[in-house]
């Protein structure tokens, strides 16, 4: 402020305990308007009111204080005694306690005097930064009543967990994650989450640990890299053939690797379109069950029932359900499988039908539901599947 002045008088305004000041008297939005301080001596730690202009400051307080009975009482900052981030991880604002009585209340950062703020927080950023697991549990442990918030925000809008994660730091994540921290929160100074910083701050131990704990390693950062991207980048910007980068790019191409199982293992494939390479080269072009863009997999990330089914020219299809059930020539049963794609039905072998069709079809002797089975075909265009129907049936 161009001319920020602390009054006397005002170190000596009464407020009721019952009263509340106008959202119109404080706004977040210009600085201008009333800013809550905490001072020290000559002023006895009273909460003293700064604004720029003077008559300003006089006019509100007079309509703020009108009407004000004779059981004021001065209010008196005593401490903070919770702490929450605001929307989006833009700042933060504490809970008050009051000296003089007054209900706690939640106050915005900016109008906190620097001191009260770091007191309060210096403890925990400290351990986070220095990814100190004693000192972080200590201060966790004096948050019985829940009230200090574990995704506190710093300026940049990280927090706690972002730290430890780009430091390395196992034991320190497991605890913030048992405590409640967000595994997926997006920094404001780049869209980072926890598994970006492992990643980019080559850590593999953490990248597994995160995504078994739940991290989703595909939320994107602000240039739409994932942390799986990131590390990919990365290594390929890392000189090949020094042995100063050795170590580095052993922990890229480890990040890497548990990054891309964790991302294959639960993903669904349609089916297999295409393959291309040899050896450990060798990739699939898949399609994914949830509609994903077509995307080149290396083969030791595909089911080998699948990889067998490509190689061997087979396709599959979706069953809709069983119309018929007959013995074959061999002893076995057969049943007649109406499919989604396909318009005659076909016999199949009981091994390739799905076991809860069968047991439809047996229960109630008819058509109950659709269900799936997995369709061997050697004729195209017959979609995906989930299991195998012989392509020589009648």
């Amino acid at each position: 402020m161009d001319s920020l002045f602390v009054n006397q008088s005002l170190s000596r305004l009464k407020i009721s305990p019952k009263l509340t000041i106008p959202s119109s008297f404080v706004s977040y939005q210009s600085p201008r308007h009333l800013k809550l301080i905490h001072c020290r001596k000559p002023y006895n730690s009273f909460t003293l009111f700064a604004i720029q202009n003077q008559q300003e400051t006089q006019n509100q307080l007079q309509e703020t204080t009108q009407n004000i009975g004779d059981d004021e009482a001065y209010g008196e900052v005593s401490r903070i005694i919770g702490s929450r981030a605001l929307e989006g991880g833009t700042g933060m604002e504490y809970l008050i306690e009051w000296k003089d009585g007054h209900t706690p209340s939640w106050v915005p950062s900016d109008f906190i005097a620097k001191d009260v703020v770091a007191e309060y927080e210096t403890p925990w950023w400290t351990a986070a930064k220095k990814a100190d697991e004693s000192a972080l549990r200590e201060v966790l442990s004096e948050n019985e009543d829940g009230r200090r918030d574990v995704n506190a925000v710093d300026s940049d809008g990280r927090t706690a967990l972002l730290f430890v994660s780009g430091l390395g730091s196992e034991p320190c994540v497991k605890l913030l994650a048992e405590a409640g921290a967000d595994l997926d929160h997006r920094d404001n100074s780049g869209g980072l989450t926890a598994l970006h910083m492992a990643a980019g701050y080559v850590k593999p131990g953490v990248v597994k640990l995160l995504v078994g704990l739940g991290a989703d390693p595909e939320v994107k950062d602000d240039r739409g890299l994932t942390p799986l991207d990131l590390a990919k980048e990365i290594l390929r910007v890392t000189p090949k053939g020094n042995p100063m980068q050795f170590g580095r790019r052993l922990g890229l191409e480890s990040v890497i690797r548990n990054l891309e199982e964790e991302i294959f293992e639960y993903a669904e494939v349609q089916e297999i379109l295409e393959k291309r390479g040899k050896g450990k080269d060798l990739e699939y072009l898949v399609k994914w069950k949830d509609g994903s863009d077509n995307e080149w997999v290396k083969a030791k990330f595909i089911g080998e029932d699948l990889v067998r089914d490509f190689e061997a020219g087979l396709e599959y299809a979706v069953a809709e359900g069983v119309m018929g059930k007959r013995v074959g020539d061999d002893g076995k049963n057969e049943y007649l499988v109406k499919w989604t794609d396909i318009d005659e039905a076909t016999w199949e072998p009981e091994e390739n039908v799905d076991p809860e069709l069968i047991k439809e079809f047996e229960e109630e002797g008819q058509i109950n539901g659709i269900g799936k089975v997995e369709v061997q075909s050697s004729s195209n265009g017959l979609g995906s599947t989930e299991a195998q129907m012989s392509s020589d049936g009648p």
